[in-house]
């Protein structure tokens, strides 16, 4: 389907160059002279590469309607995720490289939205905080309050990250899954 370049955002499908390209960023630019870009990153979703793309607004671009599902992550090998659609217990494999960092932070039996196209999946949309259980940690000592001190965790899905001193085992806390980085205590 095509679309006008300037009504591009963030987690649109691009079908660029004979692949699927998933919109990473998009910005809006408007120089002094001249006519409105918008630059955006865009992701390949078979090879996982990164690139920048410039369009002026007024060009179209060939867009691809992706449909999400939500599906129950199964398990991780060394090269792809694996899910199933609860209903249907069709089994679906995402590469890793597609997902990136954020395969850290995801918990087996967990629900996923995955973006599927030809039912052919194509990648994992993100969750905006994952919400994990500290397993292992060092206790704070009576005394350390260094502003904004922070001190290594590991989380059930076996990922070591730096958290506040006030973190203990068995609490559970907020990370952005695209950072990697803490967020907040979650109350029980």
């Amino acid at each position: 389907m095509k679309t006008s370049a300037g009504s591009l955002k963030k987690g649109d499908f691009l079908f660029y160059q004979g692949d699927i390209w998933q919109i990473q960023k998009a910005d809006f630019y408007s120089p002094g002279k001249g006519s409105a870009l918008m630059k955006t990153k865009i992701k390949n979703l078979i090879s996982g590469k990164n690139i920048d793309y410039t369009l002026k607004t007024a060009e179209t671009t060939e867009t691809i309607d992706v449909e999400s599902i939500e599906l129950q992550y199964l398990y991780k090998d060394a090269e792809n995720l694996h899910f199933m659609n609860e209903r249907t217990y069709q089994q679906y494999t995402v590469p890793l490289g597609v997902v990136g960092k954020a395969t850290d932070f995801m918990l087996e039996g967990s629900k996923y939205f995955v973006y599927i196209h030809n039912d052919k999946p194509l990648t994992v949309r993100p969750q905006m905080n994952a919400h994990l259980k500290v397993i292992e940690t060092e206790d704070a000592v009576k005394g350390d309050t260094v502003s904004g001190a922070k001190k290594p965790a590991k989380v059930e899905t076996g990922v070591i990250i730096q958290v506040p001193l006030f973190v203990k085992v068995g609490d559970t806390i907020s990370i952005n899954p695209e950072t990697g980085e803490y967020t907040e205590r979650v109350k029980s």
